[in-house]
């Protein structure tokens, strides 16, 4: 059975930083791309950073120079560092998983994933 767990999300004030975790399990391909979305209210889900097998990373615009996305493949565990964090990034975060080499582009309309976790919520407050 795939399991993505997140976790780390918080309420933090403007200018502050969080990081998240997303411990996986159960997956059975060998190779994938893993990507963090994420969902404020009353806003489209939008694909936030993804990495590929190969360590390479893709960000959002709106995200780019303050968010790192990273993974240890011996902890099974995919990370998003974020740093001087807005108002606007308040949202509930998801890692995502898709079986196959490389990432697709982290534009809209997504590639549908092949597994989700359910999310940890971020609050920005200002």
């Amino acid at each position: 059975q795939v399991r993505l767990v997140e976790s780390g999300g918080d309420s933090v004030q403007a200018g502050g930083s969080l990081r998240l975790s997303c411990v996986v399990s159960g997956l059975n391909h060998t190779t994938y791309c893993m990507t963090w979305f994420r969902q404020g209210a009353s806003k489209d889900r939008e694909g936030v950073a993804s990495i590929d097998d190969d360590g390479r990373t893709t960000y959002a615009s709106s995200v780019k120079g303050r968010f790192t996305i990273s993974k240890d493949n011996s902890k099974n565990t995919l990370s998003l560092q974020m740093n001087s964090l807005k108002v606007e990034d308040t949202g509930m975060y998801y890692c995502a998983a898709l079986a196959g080499v490389g990432c697709p582009p982290l534009v809209k309309p997504y590639h549908d994933m092949d597994y989700w976790g359910k999310g940890t919520l971020v609050t920005i407050s200002s």
